[in-house]
């Protein structure tokens, strides 16, 4: 990641999208003020939550259809990599039985290498193949009745996975399992690499100011005029209500965020959490609440955020510093939030808050 240059000053993330399709212009503060940058926007639906995207001082040749290429684009991510469409080559991929190599896109190849990296540095801690665990505990497509699965159950499942038994070649580009049952869910790492394809197609149109937003994982190009950067931020991980804790400014350069406070179940007052531990086959049962994180891209963004939120509070923090990792850790204890930043992070770290604060 190129650190030059790139200015971060951490504070909340902005959660809630904006639904305005069309032109926004922003009022001057004076007369005498040179005239504010236009920004296009359009928002919208896309794997199971809702993309934004923000063009600033756009090209006068922009192609008129600019909106339909947005949509055009996160329709290929989805016929490529979701778990939910029947039809993908990655739904096609998982009900395949044959041990023999899975033609699927270069993108898919790309993320899933990408995937199998991070699966390695980690341990497995972060595992794409986790799906069947995930489907077990009620948070994939084949949604049940939220019960809780027997350990019989779990060890079955958990025979299905394992990152060292699937396998990605780039040329020509395909998957292979050793495990016939075995599944692939991208969920963890996709919506990242949906953000780094909309970045890439805007900038391919010409566009040099670009932000990005699909449900929560965001990426930024340029700035939105007169010198004014791009912002995000950090949440504070409370399902009960949307509090934005430091602003960031984000300069060619993505952020995103996994947490435990938005997709859970309670069962006899014990939360379980959407986070699946491939290592346990369970819902993590750690104190973390959610960690940020910010690459040079959205996908390594994405993926690193579960990685991380996987690991913990104990086993988090040094792999973040043996990656060197911008990460914002943040632990929940006795109704308190205590953060573990790493690189950059460090410098914007601030004491603990409260959800009361």
């Amino acid at each position: 990641m190129n650190r030059t240059g790139n200015v971060l000053r951490m504070r909340l993330l902005i959660a809630a999208t904006l639904l305005i399709v069309g032109c926004e212009k922003p009022v001057a503060e004076d007369a005498a003020s040179p005239k504010p940058a236009e920004i296009l926007q359009v928002a919208g639906k896309t794997m199971g939550t809702r993309y934004e995207v923000k063009i600033a001082s756009p090209p006068s040749d922009l192609a008129s259809d600019w909106e339909l290429l947005i949509d055009r684009e996160l329709r290929r991510v989805n016929d490529q990599m979701s778990t939910y469409l029947s039809t993908s080559e990655l739904s096609r991929f998982n009900r395949s039985e044959s041990l023999d190599w899975f033609e699927v896109s270069p993108e898919t190849a790309m993320v899933v290498a990408a995937a199998l990296q991070i699966s390695e540095k980690t341990g497995g801690a972060f595992d794409v193949t986790v799906g069947p665990l995930v489907n077990l505990w009620s948070f994939g497509p084949q949604r049940h009745e939220k019960t809780l699965p027997s350990q019989a159950a779990i060890d079955e499942a958990a025979s299905a996975t394992g990152y060292q038994s699937l396998h990605v070649r780039t040329d020509p580009p395909a998957l292979r399992k050793d495990k016939a049952a075995l599944q692939v869910d991208l969920s963890s790492i996709a919506k990242g690499h949906g953000v780094d394809r909309i970045v890439d197609l805007l900038v391919g149109l010409g566009c040099d100011n670009v932000f990005v937003n699909i449900g929560g994982e965001i990426r930024a190009v340029g700035d939105k005029g007169k010198d004014r950067p791009w912002r995000a931020g950090v949440e504070r991980p409370d399902e009960a209500t949307t509090v934005l804790l430091f602003p960031v400014a984000v300069e060619n350069e993505a952020i995103a965020t996994s947490g435990d406070y938005r997709n859970f179940f309670e069962i006899d007052g014990k939360r379980y959490s959407h986070t699946i531990d491939p290592r346990t086959g369970r819902p993590v049962v750690h104190s973390m609440a959610s960690v940020s994180v910010v690459a040079a891209n959205c996908m390594l963004a994405d993926a690193w955020a579960t990685a991380l939120n996987v690991l913990g509070p104990e086993e988090g923090p040094p792999i973040a510093v043996a990656e060197s990792l911008d990460a914002y850790l943040l632990e929940r204890i006795d109704g308190q939030f205590r953060p573990h930043p790493t690189g950059r992070f460090e410098q914007w770290s601030k004491p603990p808050v409260t959800p009361q604060d």
